[in-house]
């Protein structure tokens, strides 16, 4: 009889999903293209769904966008070698792991960049390559090191006058994950967020089968090189196949080291797969610093996080647990 039962509920849950539709908006969030996919029983649901998203990733920019003048990022940042500036428990939290990431990662990733003078440019108007006196003074308000917290009154302080941190690199993935936590907490029962290449899924497709990640292939962007299963987690590519600059043979990448001021080489694209998109964000950006052989030796140590990297030859290198199924 036991057996009998569990068969007919597993019938009816799979009867249930398929009854439902894959239901998709595209909106321009945090200045950037987002792609939010729910499955639902109808569109009435779905938008409803869908706006909830909106309302959340709308929430999440107003506290951590350095652009907005009233945001409390922007406050600590006016306040930089001044005085402390206390903020929301979220905020703070965010910043906390930043510097975790930082300190893991030996500075390749650091929300202190936001402190660098722009000297590099990208839009094709740059001729020579900045002196390295301008490329050293233009990273010395740079350092996580010089963020001090204080959790107990949730208080944040940058040392350095002239210091700013910025999410730029994270901000994407934590509304990801934030806007996938929502959804999941009011009975979404499946879906992506895609916060511009940052992408966080959960659950399954109506018809049963994973959600499927086509990567794009840098070298040809037509095309994707490798379709893969995506199992509640989250994806992250970074590229510097379309903001880049050459100087005697040797592509720079608009991702720079923020420890040196000089951009990346090496990598045209970095994929990571890790249980949540803030984390995948950060390390992808942290993988084109550290270069190929770094890079995969730093994420084969970590635990649930894979990657995918595509160097400036065209060759790829994958990290030791991943299965690539190519097109």
């Amino acid at each position: 009889m036991k057996k009998y039962l569990i068969t007919a509920l597993v019938v009816c849950w799979a009867t249930g999903l398929f009854a439902q539709q894959t239901y998709k908006r595209t909106l321009l969030l945090m200045g950037s293209r987002f792609d939010i996919t729910v499955v639902a029983k109808d569109s009435a649901k779905a938008n409803e769904y869908i706006d909830m998203a909106v309302s959340e990733i709308t929430r999440i920019e107003k506290l951590i966008s350095s652009w907005d003048a009233n945001s409390q990022t922007s406050v600590i940042n006016k306040n930089a070698g001044v005085r402390s500036v206390k903020v929301d428990a979220e905020l703070f939290q965010l910043i906390k792991r930043s510097l975790g990431i930082s300190k893991l990662t030996d500075g390749a990733f650091d929300i202190t960049y936001a402190s660098m003078d722009r000297i590099w440019k990208f839009d094709g108007s740059m001729k020579t390559m900045p002196s390295a006196d301008e490329i050293k003074a233009s990273v010395k308000n740079v350092g996580f090191e010089n963020v001090v917290l204080d959790e107990q009154n949730s208080v944040v302080y940058l040392k350095l006058k002239g210091m700013k941190i910025g999410f730029g690199a994270i901000g994407k993935g934590y509304a990801a994950d934030k806007a996938k936590e929502l959804l999941m907490s009011k009975g979404v029962v499946a879906g992506i967020i895609n916060a511009s290449g940052d992408m966080n899924t959960w659950g399954k497709q109506p018809n049963g089968e994973d959600w499927k990640i086509a990567i794009t292939n840098p070298l040809d962007k037509t095309k994707a090189y490798a379709l893969l299963p995506i199992k509640e987690g989250a994806v992250v590519t970074s590229g510097n196949y379309e903001k880049y600059v050459e100087f005697n043979g040797t592509r720079y990448t608009h991702i720079i080291d923020p420890r040196t001021g000089y951009p990346s080489t090496g990598i045209i694209s970095a994929t990571v797969f890790a249980p949540k998109a803030e984390l995948a964000d950060a390390l992808a950006t942290s993988i084109f610093v550290m270069g190929v052989d770094v890079g995969l030796n730093f994420i084969n140590q970590l635990p649930k996080v894979e990657c995918i990297i595509i160097d400036e030859n065209g060759n790829i290198h994958s990290s030791a647990n991943i299965e690539i199924n190519r097109e």
